[in-house]
């Protein structure tokens, strides 16, 4: 998990130019960047990107939050494709990863899959109540390799105006950033920071990069 670059789920196009990069997982998008009326077809699109010839990127889907009442549907459309994982966005806890798990295993049976090689990362700090459900990962799911902080909808939930100043994160995000590299060691799997949007500037993305899970001193 070097490095992860998100790629709409509706845009083959989009998808095609991702595989030409040096990211080493793409993650195909069915929430964020998919509107309401495209997610069918953006599940189909998906399905195809996932059915191309494998190169040496790892494929994650990123699905529409279980809270949504849609998760299902991305996984009946994806999981016949076999990818690599699933992207859970805006998780609570360790019980959300529970039943994602649960999920995949009858997908994985149903496709005559290798019985839990469909791995799972969350979205681990996105609202301000799955902060305090940090802790529980540990334990959650042998499937589970990555928490990911989530600072944008962060933002919306906690109804910050701003993230950083001088392109430096504020307090309550430094702090979302540290429980997360925390409970990441607890549970023994990767911590993964959150997306880069700036993406002109280089050398705040390097200050960034250095300044990530790096508690101060």
């Amino acid at each position: 998990m070097r490095s992860m670059l998100f790629v709409p789920g509706d845009s083959l196009r989009k998808f095609e130019k991702a595989r030409e990069g040096k990211a080493s997982m793409l993650i195909l998008d069915l929430e964020d960047s998919i509107v309401v009326e495209r997610k069918v077809e953006a599940r189909e699109l998906t399905r195809l990107m996932l059915s191309k010839p494998r190169g040496p990127q790892q494929l994650y889907v990123r699905v529409n939050a279980l809270d949504t009442g849609m998760t299902l549907q991305d996984l009946a459309a994806v999981m016949p494709a076999a990818p690599d994982g699933i992207v859970l966005p805006k998780s609570h806890g360790g019980d959300d990863v529970r039943t994602l798990s649960l999920w995949l295993d009858a997908f994985e049976a149903a496709a005559g899959a290798k019985p839990g090689a469909t791995r799972i990362v969350v979205v681990a700090t996105e609202t301000a109540a799955s902060v305090f459900g940090l802790g529980t990962y540990k334990d959650s799911s042998p499937r589970l390799a990555g928490l990911m902080r989530g600072a944008e909808d962060l933002s919306a939930s906690l109804g910050a105006t701003e993230k950083a100043s001088a392109g430096v994160f504020q307090s309550p995000y430094r702090l979302a950033r540290d429980l997360c590299l925390i409970a990441a060691a607890t549970a023994e799997v990767a911590a993964i920071d959150t997306v880069y949007t700036d993406l002109d500037n280089l050398a705040g993305l390097g200050q960034e990069t250095r300044a990530s899970f790096i508690p101060s001193m």
